[in-house]
């Protein structure tokens, strides 16, 4: 029966291009789930944006001599592209700058402030001593006061997970300019997160077995320590506090991450409007056998693990202090968090401030998007941090999507139309074509059970093994020596052929520019899998902006579909170029600096 699946994905800052670090851990992973749900005949709802408010947008804004808004233009228009590029299948990607994102956080807000769960109180925040700017707690850096971890986050060490403030690190330093910042006393709107222990540990613990380990562990350990944390700053850039007294001052506004994680259910909700059907977002959030998928790097793991719930909880009145819903109704709590580890490189933590990087856009105008994919699929950082090196990288594309993929496709396809120019006919099988035949329908249950539970490394290692079992059945078939028995050929052709056809849906969630390619060599009509495309929309304030959407309801559908005998075949063209070592060693410093445009 078919589901309604919420891909919420992490939203990527703007203030400067993405890095593959970046989409190794919210973008890739998120698509390739997206996709398998789609074809299996599930409704997708695959939404994020970029993340626009903030301490750090103004930082850069500053450096770069314009303005935030200015910034956040060009970057979420930067991003959008490079997504696209890669074939991120959103649904909707937008941005937090609109005004329904400014609604539905300032909704969320007064939901969690009448239900008491919000509550104002004088707390010391940290001040640049040289621009009197109030600095973001990770814009701070010091010794942690609880393991002694030298760099730790003014918001949490990531040594051991613990939930900090700034005035609590030991020689806090600034990571802007590295001065010592000044703490003053300022009043903010807190989130009562210890009244949501209880109702999170009840939560958490009903995911057993269901979540990652990794993840799954880190969030029940948090528990213990729940703290009551800041969502407002000292700032005249992100939403306003939609409160009497506050709503007009230009020195409050909204905590970033607040308003960042509603961008879930603001996206959503945007959706729906440009859909045509201002509630059609209820069925993915109201929706009781609805599932709702969020993906992200382990950094993010507390935003999505603890505080986005216990923000819907709050909401939903259903934190130790009760309350009724607001005006959106209740929402559903994640169905699950998928978080990827870090993607290092060449030993090295990505880092554009340290430049160690390899921006999106650098590698794909070299690099095709689907060996990027597929490196992030099989070698990526699924459960612990991965090292991405450019000699695997060419490995991986040389022996796999060229020498086993590509050279499986081009073989079959060039026999079958230079021998007969179309789809041959089979003949009666022989038992080595039916194991192969039932090897590969036998995968797609495999494989989507593996896609199912996110785990993409498993899955596109058993759909590889479909390639390399065809590569090894034509290698001993031999068709090109059978000269005088053209029925024989024709039916290990067809054979062929057909786990072609099987291998191109089995990995067409990991690389859908490819498998598009391969469904026209073998005849296919119209589109397989929909590629994302970017729109030009207006804001109620009639400001323009770029969003990304698509339609991905093509011929793809999760099932291996018999061949029609007779369909007319071209010689193929290559699926996959092969990479020289020498030449992707001399671009090796060109791809290492950074670029915006």
């Amino acid at each position: 029966m078919s589901q309604h699946i919420l891909t919420a994905v992490a939203w990527p800052y703007a203030n400067g291009p993405r890095h593959i670090g970046h989409v190794s851990g919210f973008g890739v992973p998120s698509d390739v789930f997206s996709r398998y749900q789609r074809m299996a005949g599930n409704k997708v709802l695959m939404v994020s944006g970029t993340d626009e408010h903030g301490t750090p947008i103004q930082v850069q804004a500053d450096k770069e001599g314009v303005t935030a808004r200015e910034l956040a233009d060009r970057y979420n228009r930067v991003i959008a592209e490079d997504l696209t590029a890669l074939g991120l299948s959103y649904d909707l990607f937008t941005r937090t700058t609109t005004g329904n994102h400014y609604a539905v956080a300032q909704e969320i807000f007064k939901g969690l402030f009448d239900n008491g769960y919000v509550f104002p109180k004088t707390t010391l925040g940290a001040v640049s001593p040289s621009t009197g700017r109030t600095l973001p707690d990770r814009y701070i850096e010091g010794t942690c006061p609880i393991c002694g971890y030298d760099g730790a986050r003014g918001d949490q060490c990531d040594n051991c997970g613990n939930q900090l403030d700034p005035v609590d690190l030991i020689n806090p330093r600034s990571k802007v300019n590295g001065e010592t910042p000044k703490f003053i006393e300022t009043e903010h709107f807190m989130l009562d997160l210890p009244a949501f222990t209880e109702a999170l540990g009840t939560w958490l613990s009903s995911k057993q077995g269901e979540w990652r380990p990794n993840v799954l562990k880190f969030s029940l350990n948090l528990l213990g320590d729940l703290q009551p944390r800041a969502i407002s700053r000292d700032l005249d850039w992100g939403v306003p506090i939609p409160l009497d007294g506050w709503r007009d001052r230009g020195d409050k506004r909204l905590y970033v991450w607040f308003d960042a994680v509603i961008g879930y259910l603001s996206a959503s909700i945007e959706w729906a409007r440009r859909s045509g059907d201002p509630d059609a977002w209820r069925q993915w959030w109201q929706n009781p056998d609805a599932r709702g998928y969020y993906f992200m790097g382990k950094d993010n793991i507390v935003f999505h693990s603890e505080i986005w719930p216990a923000m819907l909880l709050g909401y939903n009145g259903e934190g130790a202090r009760g309350g009724t819903p607001g005006s959106l109704g209740k929402l559903a709590l994640p169905s699950e968090v998928v978080s990827s580890e870090f993607l290092t490189m060449e030993g090295r933590k990505f880092s554009s401030s340290r430049q160690v990087v390899i921006y999106v856009r650098d590698f794909l105008q070299r690099y095709d998007a689907d060996a990027l994919r597929y490196y992030i699929a099989v070698a990526g950082p699924e459960n612990q941090d991965t090292d991405f090196t450019w000699s695997e990288f060419v490995n991986r594309n040389n022996g796999e999507l060229v020498a086993a993929w590509g050279n499986l496709v081009n073989r079959s396809i060039s026999m079958a139309a230079k021998n007969f120019g179309a789809v041959p006919e089979a003949g009666e099988l022989t038992d080595a074509d039916r194991a192969l035949l039932e090897r590969s329908r036998a995968a797609f249950p495999a494989v989507g059970a593996e896609l199912g539970r996110s785990r993409f490394k498993n899955a596109v290692t058993e759909a590889f093994d479909v390639v390399r079992d065809a590569n090894r059945y034509l290698a001993e078939q031999e068709p090109w020596k059978l000269k005088d028995d053209p029925a024989r050929v024709k039916s290990i052709l067809h054979v062929a052929l057909q786990v072609v056809d099987d291998a191109k849906t089995l990995l067409t969630p990991f690389l859908p520019g490819s498998s598009n390619k391969v469904h026209a060599m073998l005849g296919g009509e119209g589109v397989w899998s929909g590629m994302p495309q970017i729109r030009e929309v207006d804001d109620e304030d009639g400001r323009h902006y770029p969003v990304i959407g698509g339609e991905y309801d093509g011929a793809a559908t999760w099932e291996s579909r018999p061949l029609r005998p007779g369909v007319p075949l071209a010689p193929p063209t290559p699926l996959f170029a092969k990479l020289d070592p020498k030449v992707v060693e001399e671009e090796l410093a060109r791809l290492d600096s950074p670029s915006a445009e």
